[in-house]
């Protein structure tokens, strides 16, 4: 039987990231939640494919969910839309 070598190569075709800033909305409808549970688990740090950020003294928060981290954590990726000039 002839060996076989125990370290194979694999290679992924990766999607074309851009670090677009995921809308929670999109989010929230790729992974079957609601946009309340991700803005809250963001918050509190449970969810890990972006952050949220306090503004100042508010009770607002900004959120920044770059499109590498969704994939990685969710699976879910969908490309940037192109802008065509006329």
């Amino acid at each position: 039987m002839p060996e076989r070598n125990v370290y194979e190569k694999v290679y992924v075709d990766l999607p074309a990231f851009t670090g677009r800033n995921v809308p929670i909305s999109e989010i929230a409808r790729a992974i079957g939640k609601d946009q309340s549970y991700v803005r809250i688990g963001l918050q509190q740090g449970w969810l890990k494919f972006g952050v949220a950020a306090k503004i100042g003294d508010s009770k607002e928060y900004n959120y920044f969910c770059p499109d590498k981290k969704v994939w990685e954590e969710t699976g879910y990726f969908k490309p940037m839309e192109r802008e065509y000039c006329r």
